[in-house]
């Protein structure tokens, strides 16, 4: 079932219908058994008209995160490594370590106010010349630890800035509009299969420039492993999205431009659409 945060209350989509749910966002999404929590919903809720349910989706979908922070696990696929490889002058060798320790790498991503959804424009640094999307399968794991549900991420990232010094990572990755959840939350009681499949569009001025595909089940280390990590020292009052790790990397001779149009796609959840800007407090 797909839940969406509206403006006012949440819409929730489920065996072909849709209801309006008015429980505060935070609250709806931080418990254990979510996905029979929904269903139990839609029993006592009187579905909604299709035309009612447009009316409720166009232009009102908001990022599907509330009060929760945002953080990511990297090189967790290898096309990453070799691509942070590729990039890295002073640290190659990292990333080929990480890629086979038994601890992850995990770092913080951006509080609420710093993502945008689906349509939103997400922001590339002025400071950077070889910038990319990265799309990623991202958890929401509540405040027990316990994935309750799953969302498209885009993870921006500055690949010169970490290139040239991997300790100047966090300044690659967090920054205004540098990260995108959405369009809705994935709601299931089973594991997302690793059939999987992930993909990304990146169009500019209307024509395709990179396109690629590939399956959650290349990832190397499991969803479990990597929530253990992250919760095993810091308490999330209200449950945390993590994205996973990055699987589609365009080649070196590719950056971003603003107005390009990124598009990723994962089964079950659907398509998330970015448009590529520079911050006008910045330009």
């Amino acid at each position: 079932m797909k839940l969406y945060k509206l403006a006012k209350g949440s819409l929730l989509q489920h065996n072909g219908s849709s209801y309006i749910i008015d429980d505060e966002w935070d609250k709806l999404i931080n418990r254990d058994g979510l996905a029979a929590y929904l269903e139990s919903i839609t029993a006592d809720t009187t579905a909604l008209s299709a035309e009612v349910e447009n009316e409720y989706l166009n232009g009102n979908i908001l990022p599907p995160i509330g009060s929760q922070e945002v953080w990511a696990a990297g090189v967790t696929y290898l096309r990453s490594r070799d691509a942070r490889m590729e990039e890295s002058e002073t640290g190659a060798s990292l990333y080929d370590k990480v890629y086979d320790a038994a601890r992850p790498e995990l770092f913080f991503k951006a509080l609420a106010h710093r993502v945008s959804g689906h349509n939103g424009e997400v922001y590339i640094r002025k400071d950077s010349d070889w910038d990319v999307p990265e799309p990623e399968l991202t958890l929401f794991v509540n405040s027990d630890g316990n994935i309750q549900g799953y969302t498209i991420g885009n993870d921006m990232s500055s690949r010169s800035i970490e290139g040239e010094n991997a300790l100047y990572l966090p300044q690659a990755k967090v920054y205004e509009k540098s990260a995108a959840l959405g369009p809705c939350l994935y709601v299931t009681s089973s594991a997302i299969p690793g059939e999987t499949m992930i993909s990304m569009n990146i169009k500019r001025d209307g024509k395709l420039v990179f396109e690629d595909e590939t399956t959650v089940s290349r990832i190397k280390r499991s969803f479990t492993e990597l929530t253990g990590y992250l919760y095993s020292e810091c308490d999330f009052p209200n449950g945390c999205f993590l994205m996973t790790g990055t699987c589609l990397v365009p080649p070196p001779g590719f950056t971003l431009q603003a107005g390009d149009v990124v598009e990723i796609s994962i089964d079950h959840i659907g398509t998330m659409v970015n448009v590529i800007g520079l911050n006008p407090k910045h330009k």
